[in-house]
């Protein structure tokens, strides 16, 4: 391990702060306890992972059901991104101020109710309005699920406890694809949600029997117009982008999405900068390698997250997949993802994590650009497969250690805000990832042909509209590639300057 590793670890994790190492008959029992907590966030992070890829492939059946317009598809994605971003830093914040045990629990409560309901939505306004209660609940349980982990290990620790937390994660994702478009051609749509239910009710259970109450910070104001600002900003700019290659630049709901982000940014941050109890805590960013380390994450997730949709969409409009098929094709990213997430486990107890994040990155830029080349009908799927393996195998390598670097160094009573501050970069990167790269993509076709996006079925396709659909898809990858590049640079500048 080099040299800033060791001062990390000697000083538990954060620098600056000496940390007396307990005694050791407690150590074995500290250890027990952990590996509980990973048993109990790893239930919250398989719904979780389950949830955000299932989904993804049912995308046409619950279009075709519902016979919505490429503006409702699109939201039933995009709203429970947008609600889940902000509530990531809310919640995260609530927990600090009133512990994270009561607020993790209570995830799971929401998050099943509102599964059991969408399965019974009679409308898509009706989902929609259901899909942002399950984002409520899925930001408070993934706000509180790294933060958990830290309280509970060793810092010398903490990378195998999220080596398999990260792992779980890639499971979910690994086995939603397929389970999703399986769900949607034996049992239909409405079992993509209900399969929740018993698996949430499985961790309710489990989480109280297990898990300790952590003692709550000081008894703040929650900072509600931080609340609102970061909302009306981050809901605009989703809003103009998502909207404006559908509906053109210059229609109103797109203008009246970048002016909301406009406005509101520059009085969010100004909010926040004077608040007593920032919602977000802008001076964490004082620290240079702490925003190098987030924006690599954000830069990295724009890749992860676009590439598993991209694909899923492209197997079934362009190449005629169906839904179990297109899910089965995709299964490269989050296998290898799982694989190298343990691999990275071992790997930051000899490394500093973040020089294995570098290594992530610059496998996840080399596979977008093998992708880029295989977005061809003649070319094998194999080639296809490769790519996407890559992009998995850095992208696991690369969230377990640059998580692990970014919870090591984070002041106790900040944990649940510094979590809640990756993640909702990391959403909101998802967010963005997805919204852009829909646009790029139907940006290559007529506009009376962008609704083809979502449909299922090359055969439903003429000549000018596939053409279209397979330069957008050229077009998206190449936009990845290049943010690739870009996140892959900022982890180098992130491990140059914390070794500084």
């Amino acid at each position: 391990m080099d040299e800033c590793g060791d001062a990390a670890l000697k000083t538990g994790g954060r620098p600056g702060r000496a940390v007396p190492p307990p005694p050791a008959e407690d150590e074995a029992g500290r250890l027990r306890y952990a590996w509980r907590a990973v048993s109990v966030t790893s239930l919250g992070m398989l719904l979780t992972g389950l949830n955000s890829s299932t989904l993804n492939v049912a995308l046409p059946e619950v279009v075709r059901h519902f016979e919505a317009g490429p503006f409702a598809a699109s939201w039933v994605l995009l709203a429970y991104m947008l609600v889940s971003s902000v509530g990531l830093v809310v919640f995260g914040r609530v927990a600090d101020l009133f512990g994270r045990r009561g607020t993790y629990l209570l995830g799971f409560v929401v998050f099943s109710v509102a599964s059991l309901a969408a399965g019974f939505s009679p409308t898509i306004e009706v989902l929609l309005a259901l899909r942002v209660a399950q984002a409520c609940g899925s930001a408070m349980i993934l706000s509180n699920s790294s933060a958990i982990l830290t309280d509970a290990f060793p810092a010398a620790r903490l990378g195998q406890g999220m080596a398999v937390y990260m792992a779980v994660i890639s499971v979910g994702q690994l086995v939603g694809p397929s389970f999703g478009g399986f769900l949607a051609d034996a049992a239909g749509w409405r079992w993509v949600f209900w399969f929740n239910v018993p698996v949430g009710l499985i961790a309710i259970v489990w989480g109280f029997i297990t898990l300790r109450p952590v003692a709550a910070g000081a008894r703040e104001r929650l900072d509600v117009p931080g609340i609102l600002l970061l909302f009306v900003w981050l809901g605009g700019l989703l809003l103009a982008l998502s909207q404006g290659g559908a509906l053109g630049w210059s229609d109103p709901w797109v203008i009246a999405g970048a002016a909301a982000f406009l406005l509101a940014l520059p009085a969010f941050v100004l909010v926040e900068r004077r608040g007593r109890a920032p919602l977000l805590d802008l001076r964490l960013f004082a620290d240079r390698s702490f925003t190098l380390a987030n924006v690599a994450a954000v830069l990295n997730s724009l890749g992860q997250f676009s590439v598993v949709l991209l694909m899923a969409l492209f197997l079934q409009t362009a190449r005629g997949f169906s839904p179990v098929e297109a899910g089965l094709a995709i299964l490269p990213v989050p296998a290898a993802s799982m694989l190298s997430s343990l691999v990275a486990g071992l790997l930051v107890t000899r490394l500093h994590p973040r020089t294995v994040a570098v290594v992530g990155s610059m496998l996840s830029a080399a596979g977008m650009g093998v992708l880029l080349a295989a977005l061809d009908p003649a070319v094998p799927y194999g080639v296809a497969a490769t790519a996407l393996a890559l992009v998995g195998m850095g992208a696991g390598l690369f969230i377990t250690a640059n998580t692990t670097a970014i919870m090591m160094d984070a002041p106790q009573n900040r944990l649940g805000v510094v979590n809640g501050i990756r993640l909702m970069l990391v959403n909101v990167s998802g967010v963005l990832g997805t919204a852009m790269s829909l646009v790029v993509v139907a940006s290559a076709m007529a506009p009376a042909d962008r609704h083809l996006v979502y449909a299922a079925g090359s055969e439903s396709l003429s000549a000018a509209a596939a053409a279209g659909l397979l330069e957008g898809y050229h077009r998206a990858v190449a936009v990845l590639l290049v943010l690739g590049l870009f996140a892959a640079a900022a982890s180098v500048l992130s491990r140059r300057r914390a070794r500084r």
